[in-house]
């Protein structure tokens, strides 16, 4: 565990006795080679503490997606139960348009969630956005049809997916945050990929189940009742990643920054670390203004990558199940195996990912993907539209390999623009502005743009290209941040060997 802080440690008190008189051996390690060098200049991290941040971090992200992910496999079953009467287009852009509703409201729930999370902790916010999260997904397989109550029954409908958007407004940029706080400098890739291996776990588990039930109880059930289990489902799931996030301690790099805020540069680091369990509540509120004030620019550069990387990822997990049923005519189970086989890969290789772009750095590694997408789109989309099992697949493996690149590598990049104090509210706001305009309408838009050029199935390739082309460029524009400590945070280690050369490279050496 970090140290500067303890209180959750659930080891016993012997062994807390014993990291107690390591981290005063450090720290007169650490005086003996720099007197000048505070213990809290570095933080020495315990492996099983981030290994249990990590693991709730990315199992509430999973919980996320698993419930846009049910929303986007039953997109035409929800357009007949909801939006009856009309073309079959029609409906399926009801269904769409309601889905992109929810992520209109994203950008207020990250205004919201996201400076609180600067205020209060990133704790306490994450919880609050997991429980409405369960709530609003659970009740989306209570609502009944058009049949049954007419027009509440959209209008409820609506009014979920609006609380599923606000709520997730708060939820990838502090799960983010909460992880790059807890990691090493070194492994921040490696930690942070797992957070996306959950977006893919929640896709993966919704795609699955979506599957088994359309394979089980036949298309008359699903449209009547079976559609419902699904996002039944979410309400247990939701408690379980509430428990697992509840259990955590705020993040080391939260608790020393406000304990420094707090008691002053002179102040007693043990009265400040003492305190740091309640100083977030008496911490400054973090004004919207003041964050698009100061960090307008990266801002901005946080939009353009986040734009480019979801309209790749939303295009390849959410639209092509709909591509490959809608246009290509496909059985719906047919698409949703293959697009099983293909996030099942990717889980494979995205920790591997998150390794290479500790070494290597974020920024050859999203090049790599920007460039890939903008390269093989059309080639993808040749192959994918050729029809035969192969084809497809290999199309699909061209797009996944892109992805895969953006996917293990974001999620450590993305925290690192933005200072410690107002990281969860900078990112949260710059994400879900990005997520609203670009990423959760891109079903919505390659539907319509289908229709508008008379159904030319190569629009979903040419979109991709126009994002890729904008990725280029931002990730040309962002500095490089692999192996180096967070801004405005202390230089955070995997050991305490780790540390003492850190400060040996650090301390001059002595001239005669």
């Amino acid at each position: 565990m970090p140290t500067g802080s303890t209180e959750a440690d659930p080891a016993p008190d012997q062994d807390r006795d014993a990291r107690k008189r390591h981290r005063v051996l450090f720290r007169a390690v650490a005086r003996r080679k720099n007197p000048k060098l505070r213990r809290t200049d570095i933080t020495v991290t315990d492996e099983r503490v981030v290994k249990r941040a990590v693991k709730a971090a990315a199992l509430g992200n999973a919980m996320e997606w698993f419930d846009f992910g049910i929303y986007s496999y039953l997109a035409v079953i929800i357009g007949n139960v909801f939006f009856p009467g009309g073309s079959d287009t029609t409906k399926l852009l009801s269904s769409f348009a309601t889905f992109a509703v929810a992520f209109l409201v994203r950008p207020l729930g990250g205004a919201y969630f996201g400076p609180l999370g600067d205020r209060i902790g990133r704790k306490k916010v994450l919880a609050l956005t997991m429980i409405m999260m369960a709530l609003g997904t659970f009740c989306i397989g209570l609502i009944p049809s058009y049949a049954t109550i007419g027009f509440w029954s959209p209008v409820l409908l609506i009014l979920f997916r609006l609380i599923q958007g606000f709520s997730t407004g708060g939820e990838y940029g502090g799960a983010s945050t909460f992880i790059a706080e807890y990691a090493p400098d070194k492994k921040r890739g490696f930690y942070g990929s797992f957070l996306e291996m959950g977006t893919l776990i929640g896709y993966t588990g919704a795609a699955g189940i979506v599957l088994l039930l359309n394979t089980t109880v036949g298309d008359a059930a699903m449209n009547s009742w079976g559609w419902r289990l699904p996002f039944l489902i979410a309400g247990p799931l939701g408690l379980v990643g509430l428990y697992l996030r509840v259990k955590l301690d705020e993040t080391p790099a939260f608790q020393k920054f406000e304990a420094a805020h707090t008691h002053g540069a002179t102040g007693s680091v043990v009265e400040a670390e003492a305190e740091s369990s309640h100083l977030s509540e008496n911490a400054p509120k973090k004004k919207i203004g003041e964050i698009f004030a100061q960090q307008w620019p990266t801002l901005i550069l946080c939009i353009a990558l986040v734009g480019a990387y979801n309209i790749t990822d939303y295009m390849l997990l959410s639209y092509m199940p709909t591509y490959l049923t809608d246009t290509l005519h496909y059985e719906e189970s047919h698409g949703l195996l293959i697009l099983l086989g293909a996030m099942v890969a990717l889980m494979c290789v995205i920790s591997t990912v998150g390794k290479l772009n500790d070494r290597y750095g974020r920024k050859p590694l999203l090049m790599t993907g920007m460039l890939g997408f903008f390269i093989t789109a059309v080639p993808a989309f040749l192959l994918v539209n050729q029809g035969s099992l192969g084809a497809v697949i290999g199309g699909m493996a061209l797009l996944g390999i892109c992805l895969v690149c953006l996917l293990g590598t974001m999620s450590a990049a993305l925290p690192a623009l933005f200072p410690t104090h107002v990281r969860y509210g900078s990112l949260s706001i710059g994400y879900n502005l990005a997520v609203s305009l670009f990423g959760g309408t891109t079903p919505l838009v390659i539907t319509a743009l289908m229709g508008a050029f008379h159904g030319n199935v190569m629009v979903p390739a040419y979109y991709t290209m126009g994002a890729a082309l904008v990725g280029v460029i931002a990730v040309a524009c962002m500095k490089e941040t692999a192996q180096q400590p967070l801004d405005g945070s202390p230089p955070s280690v995997a050991t305490k060997k780790e540390a003492v050369e850190l400060i040996e490279a650090q301390t001059p050496e002595p001239r005669f």
